[in-house]
């Protein structure tokens, strides 16, 4: 990511008191490699990578007082999207079969789970705002700033983050602590954002802002 811009030190933009770490989709289905996408023979190095950058986050966030907010997939037969199905069943794609199963066990959180006072948001679609009360949520303790992490960079982290921005939301992308599935994909929607509605930081100048 050494091509990308990166606010080195983000200090104040992101004080912990008006400022969300956001986790997005860190599931079974979407990092480990028993989930829906591993065993469709995906490579998962860089959704473990990811996730062996937000775990510092996540603590660094909860020592400095920032909220931290788990977004999490969930879908049901009867309220799946039939756009996405059709779009996945003529791809020929994984998961049209259903990703993130309630019970199945791929929707359960992977490696990184929410404490008492974290925010929890149940979705069916990219964005987390999408038919959710997260924008309430995130307003009652007064956020206005969101720290990016998860997964996928070019699917859910870009709609989640796209989606804050139109809601006057400022938005900073962790670079190292999201992924997708082709390294093209996470540098290309990176840059993306970059260009349109966020900061880029990295995960260790997030956790040097939060620092005591």
């Amino acid at each position: 990511m050494a091509d990308l811009p990166h606010v080195a030190d983000p200090g104040d933009m992101i004080a912990p008191a008006r400022t969300a770490l956001i986790v997005v989709d860190v599931q079974v289905d979407f990092a480990s490699a028993k989930g829906l996408i591993g065993r469709h023979g995906t490579d998962m190095a860089a959704a473990e990578a990811a996730i062996d950058h937000i775990e510092p986050l996540i603590a660094a966030a909860r020592s400095a007082g920032a909220t931290v907010g788990f977004m999490r997939v969930m879908t049901r037969p009867e309220t799946d999207a039939n756009a996405l199905v059709t779009l996945m069943v003529r791809r020929g794609m994984p998961g049209a079969e259903g990703i993130c199963r309630v019970g199945s066990g791929g929707e359960d959180y992977y490696r990184l789970f929410p404490e008492p006072g974290d925010i929890e948001v149940e979705k069916r679609a990219y964005s987390s705002f999408h038919g959710t009360d997260l924008e309430a949520q995130l307003h009652a303790r007064g956020i206005d700033t969101l720290v990016m992490t998860g997964l996928t960079t070019d699917c859910c982290v870009d709609s989640t983050t796209r989606d804050a921005f139109h809601r006057d939301f400022h938005t900073f992308v962790v670079s190292d602590a999201c992924a997708a599935f082709d390294p093209d994909l996470h540098s290309h929607a990176l840059r993306a954002l970059s260009q349109h509605t966020s900061l880029l930081v990295t995960s260790e100048a997030v956790i040097a802002a939060w620092a005591p």
